[in-house]
């Protein structure tokens, strides 16, 4: 009989222990995917007056950097898709090669999508991140999540420069 009440009690306190490292390990706020690709970061708001003009616009200093987490796999971005809260969106076309470590930035404005001193432009001159707040998602080519961050201006960046940084 005593086996009978022991059990029951030791797997509920067992299972409460478990239940409770659970909520401490994983904060509320982020979610992970299992990717090597990940969102390092966002120039949300680009420095100065908002200006779309392609010719003398600003739109090349907003960006956002994607990064390869790996250690030791090559990434192909070809296929994934870095898009914003409403839709707004942007497909990697091309092969687009990222080795373990690097990164590339992914900024508004015109040019290609090669990754020549890190940075491919979205050729499009308007911009996409809002400055209060906005979510960005990169999305694999099986339309599975790779990465997905909520900002707002007031609660992520602190010094106010526009800039925040997802992972270190």
């Amino acid at each position: 009989m005593r086996t009978r009440t022991t059990r029951p009690v030791i797997a509920a306190v067992l299972a409460a222990g478990a239940l409770t490292g659970a909520l401490v390990a994983t904060p509320a706020q982020a979610t992970e995917y299992p990717s090597n690709l990940k969102i390092a970061g966002v120039q949300y708001d680009a420095p100065g007056r908002d200006n779309n003009s392609c010719t003398s616009g600003n739109t090349s200093a907003e960006f956002v950097t994607i990064k390869n987490f790996s250690r030791t796999a090559r990434m192909n971005l070809k296929g994934y898709v870095v898009k914003d809260a409403v839709g707004n969106s942007h497909t990697f076309r091309l092969d687009h090669y990222l080795e373990p470590g690097d990164h590339v930035k992914l900024r508004g404005g015109r040019g290609t999508e090669s990754d020549a001193g890190n940075v491919a432009y979205r050729n499009n001159c308007n911009f996409i991140w809002n400055n209060d707040r906005d979510t960005i998602r990169l999305i694999k080519p099986t339309g599975a999540a790779a990465d997905t961050h909520a900002y707002t201006k007031t609660a992520n960046d602190r010094d106010g420069n526009g800039f925040i940084t997802f992972h270190a």
